[in-house]
């Protein structure tokens, strides 16, 4: 009866916990060339995202249609979305050497030029067979000391994924950041 007990015990407080928490991150990926363009002699600060349509926070969203959307309960981003795209913005651009300094607007220096981006879409995407990575960003270029829109762009990918999983979705995610990564620096050119 003792072993019964303990055996039931050791059941129930093995199914009462929870499953761990896996936290990801957005990783910055190593660029093949650097430097060059006009901007060589000017600052860049890159300003915290803005989102119209993704809540941006630590929670990683998926959707299975239009209007059905959820969170992955046990992961999640190991800082706010914003945070995360902000900071990689940051080291993106400065190991590209295409300006003198790139800051956060946070800073209290002064910019030559301000990057500023609009989040439309940041979500793992699942439609019956077919699961994606989804990340649309509008990206502006303001002049600062003319006061202008220098320009504007939208990046779209939908980046295949290996498994329908938060760590198939979090691995696509960083491949596409990899590709918007290389298309931001040429643009910027």
């Amino acid at each position: 009866m003792r072993k019964i007990f303990y055996l039931l015990i050791v059941l129930f407080v093995g199914c009462s916990q929870a499953p761990l928490l896996k936290m990801y991150g957005l990783e910055v990926p190593s660029l093949k060339q650097k430097g060059g363009g006009s901007m060589r002699n000017k600052t860049l600060k890159v300003t915290y995202p803005q989102s119209l349509l993704e809540n941006i926070n630590e929670k990683i969203n998926f959707s299975y249609s239009s209007s059905d959307e959820g969170v992955y309960q046990n992961s999640q981003w190991s800082k706010s979305l914003g945070k995360l795209l902000q900071g990689t913005l940051i080291e993106i651009l400065t190991q590209s050497q295409q300006f003198k300094a790139v800051i956060a607007d946070t800073s209290s220096a002064k910019e030559n030029y301000r990057l500023e981006s609009s989040i439309f879409a940041f979500h793992h995407r699942i439609r019956g067979e077919v699961s994606e990575s989804i990340i649309s960003i509008e990206f502006s270029l303001i002049d600062m000391e003319k006061g202008g829109l220098v320009k504007s762009r939208r990046f779209r990918y939908a980046e295949p994924t290996l498994t329908k999983d938060a760590q198939g979705y979090v691995s696509a995610t960083n491949r596409a950041i990899a590709k918007m990564s290389q298309d931001l620096r040429l643009w910027l050119k």
